[in-house]
């Protein structure tokens, strides 16, 4: 059984940690110690922006999970707000144990209290597994997602 809860800047090296536990973020995140200052200025920033929350799952012994969501007001669709999810990560040797699931059912759940219209998120397109669960969980790919790399 996992608590859902928001982080604490106690969870960032956890959290840190579930973001480099991949192929992809291997090779983007830096998990040395002390820990990288952009991270403790991102999580301090996340803190304080009430339009962000950061989201851990702990097994009572390691947080084992994470998601951040971001609720963006909008003009379009009479005004609708939206909540973004990003940065979905669970450790790799809990990957099919529910947890993803649990994470995403709370971040969605959240976002209906907020009062968000829709809920979106984005994956990397080598990411077949993660988008076959999120497709189980009700989420279609409706869009072509772009990014520029600054």
């Amino acid at each position: 059984m996992v608590e859902i809860r928001q982080a604490t800047r106690d969870d960032l090296p956890a959290i840190v940690g579930l973001l480099a536990d991949d192929a992809l973020g291997s090779a983007r995140e830096d998990t040395g110690t002390p820990l990288n200052d952009g991270y403790l200025a991102a999580f301090e920033a996340i803190a304080r922006d009430a339009n962000q929350l950061l989201i851990v799952a702990d097994d009572g012994e390691a947080v084992v999970g994470c998601l951040q969501i971001t609720f963006i007001p909008g003009l379009s669709r009479k005004g609708q707000w939206r909540g973004q999810i990003e940065s979905v990560r669970v450790a790799s040797g809990r990957r099919s144990a529910g947890i993803g699931r649990t994470l995403l059912e709370w971040a969605i759940a959240a976002c209906r209290v907020r009062g968000c219209g829709f809920v979106q998120l984005t994956t990397d397109k080598s990411r077949a597994r993660a988008q076959a669960f999120y497709a189980r969980l009700g989420f279609e790919a409706s869009h072509e997602g772009m990014k520029l790399k600054l």
